[in-house]
């Protein structure tokens, strides 16, 4: 009988947990963020500054509060893409200005230094979102109202795969996952048709994602991060209701069901990006209406209103963000 992709197994020999991708057997990274970084590290790259679009990557330790500190270039200027990571590497994948494209890059995120060349996503493409498990990444949506959905394993390069389709085709639904569940939610199909829909796929396998439940207000261009029980989906415009709005909701990733009212951000922004450790949510960037350099932080297990964290090295919108202490670790 054939091994399906998604199979976990003991290597006796090494001592190590397997994970077989349809191919070959993968360790499965047993690195632990703190050893390296002094805590989890949030990374945001590229986004449109202004005047034009950048490659700027940047960092920040979670753990703390303070303004990021510069990591390094992205390999071309990149804007409205999305980003996925394991606890070892970052893979940003497409972007909408000023081409759109099917270009994958990564970096290594205990260190500093440029990306490099990952692959290509299956199709050229922006606006799109993107989540995670240890293993495997995740891109969902996308320009021209896309309902599908790429994987890749984020240890090894080469180009993306088709995994399924998401319950309606749309751009800029950002995603966040748990072990073993991704959930996109938010987005748009047009200018005048935002979304409050959520869905969520399994991760390791592969197939069409299926109904979780709804946002509180319907929101594009918002954000999303993680831990591994709770994902909190925040800010986005929500126009023609409220504009850019500064909510934030919660949802409990292993259920199903509507999104809760959490708090809000200190300010009302879009095109912002999230990511987490196991106890910290951070959202950076946006524009509201201003481009802004702003970066807020949460407590993902409490509710409440988010708290000036510092902020990122220079104003812009629509980055993409990574750790290596998110949900899906």
């Amino acid at each position: 009988m054939p091994v399906p992709s998604g199979a976990l197994r003991f290597n006796s020999d090494s001592g190590k947990l397997e994970y077989y991708n349809g191919e070959a057997w993968w360790q499965i990274d047993s690195f632990t963020p703190d050893s390296a970084t002094g805590g989890a590290r949030g990374v945001f790259g590229g986004g449109e500054a202004p005047g034009s679009q950048v490659n700027t990557i940047d960092y920040v330790t979670i753990s703390t509060t303070g303004n990021a500190i510069d990591f390094g270039d992205l390999l071309n200027l990149f804007e409205a893409g999305a980003a996925c990571s394991s606890s070892s590497r970052g893979v940003w994948g497409g972007f909408s200005v000023p081409a759109q494209t099917n270009t994958l890059q990564y970096i290594t995120i205990s260190s500093t230094g440029n990306a490099a060349d990952f692959g290509d996503l299956t199709r050229t493409t922006g606006n799109l979102g993107a989540c995670s498990s240890a293993t495997r990444g995740l891109f969902g949506g996308g320009a021209s109202n896309s309902n599908v959905i790429d994987y890749i394993t984020i240890a090894s390069t080469g180009d993306a795969r088709d995994f399924g389709d998401l319950t309606i085709g749309r751009q800029y639904a950002p995603g966040c996952s748990s072990s073993t569940r991704g959930v996109f939610s938010g987005g748009f199909v047009g200018p005048a048709t935002r979304q409050n829909v959520i869905d969520f796929v399994t991760i390791s396998t592969i197939g069409n994602a299926i109904d979780f439940g709804d946002l509180t207000e319907t929101r594009l261009f918002n954000a999303a991060c993680s831990n591994s029980t709770r994902g909190i989906i925040a800010g986005g415009d929500s126009t023609p209701i409220s504009g850019n709005t500064n909510v934030i909701d919660y949802i409990t990733i292993a259920s199903t069901g509507n999104a809760t009212d959490f708090g809000d951000l200190t300010q009302g922004r879009y095109g912002i990006s999230g990511t987490s450790s196991s106890t910290r949510g951070v959202f950076g960037g946006g524009a509201g209406p201003g481009l802004l350099n702003t970066i807020d932080y949460v407590s993902i297990m409490s509710i409440g209103n988010a708290t000036d964290f510092g902020d990122l090295t220079q104003p812009r919108r629509y980055p993409a963000a990574v750790s290596n202490g998110h949900g899906g670790l």
